[in-house]
């Protein structure tokens, strides 16, 4: 067990923007975040890391059965590999859209079987509009939720192209879900939440999965629950690692949200968190 706190600096290099960089860049110069969220949700492929049709991979939507029926869920991995560990990557309160599918086939490329849940596929799925999508996460009913992507697990351990061994990762809304996963999900292997609000102290050792936690340092109201998840974690015997990451705030590693994205945090959390899967789903 660990507690590590990483010190950053953001830096930015003229010489070398990216897209990402460039949204940024753009809100400043019009002056603000409406044209820029314009620009974002109208086009949000435009930060793809890695294309919807990259050739290395095999990608389509399917349907797992879920406590509330059938779950639609994005379905990501190596076109030339049989057997994979595999992830379940939840997405913000904003339903599964294309940057989470985009997530999922970053995950992919490094190895893993990504599975990426739609929790909106009980009121019909994520609708285009994400407003539309943030109200109707808000009318889930949260224990049917959590059962839904908890039969997640189940799909990919005996998923036929999955070694059996299934990690966890989500951000905002689907961090505190992967805690929930945790919580609820004895057979999980690894836990990764993004600035995910936390479980119940009595809850925790009920986790037998080992849990990396990424934190931004400006997230005060995420932040405030960290000191008893740690003494939590502590007090059960759970092999953790806590990072919170200086000048990141909340949703730091969403390079779609040029206002919170926080490209040094984000490139170190995820270098971290795809050690950690290789490292504890590999074995």
């Amino acid at each position: 067990m660990n507690h590590n706190i990483s010190s950053m600096r953001y830096y930015y290099n003229d010489s070398s923007v990216d897209r990402r960089e460039f949204l940024k860049k753009l809100t400043v110069l019009t002056g603000g975040a409406a044209f820029t969220c314009t620009i974002t949700r109208g086009h949000e492929s435009m930060a793809d890391i890695v294309s919807p049709d990259d050739p290395r991979l095999q990608t389509n939507m399917i349907t797992y059965p879920g406590s509330t029926g059938q779950v639609q869920a994005y379905l990501a991995k190596l076109k030339d590999k049989e057997k994979l560990p595999a992830v379940i990557v939840i997405h913000e309160n904003r339903g599964l859209q294309p940057h989470i599918k985009d997530v999922a086939r970053r995950i992919a490329l490094e190895g893993f079987l990504a599975l990426a849940p739609d929790a909106l596929s009980p009121l019909g799925g994520t609708p285009d509009n994400q407003d539309e999508a943030r109200s109707k996460i808000g009318e889930l009913d949260n224990e049917k939720t959590i059962k839904d992507i908890v039969a997640a697990v189940k799909y990919l351990k005996t998923h036929p192209n999955s070694t059996g061994r299934v990690g966890c990762t989500g951000f905002c809304w689907g961090g505190g879900m992967t805690n929930q996963v945790a919580v609820n999900a004895p057979d999980l292997v690894a836990a990764v939440p993004y600035y995910g609000r936390q479980p119940a102290a009595e809850d925790v050792p009920k986790i037998k999965a080992a849990v990396l936690a990424h934190y931004g340092e400006l997230d005060d109201r995420i932040n405030a629950g960290i000191p008893a998840f740690e003494e939590a974690l502590k007090a059960a015997g759970i092999d953790y690692q806590i990072y919170i990451y200086k000048g990141a705030q909340h949703a730091f590693n969403n390079d779609t949200n040029p206002g919170r994205y926080n490209k040094e945090a984000a490139e170190l959390a995820w270098k971290r968190t795809i050690a950690f899967f290789k490292e504890k789903l590999n074995t």
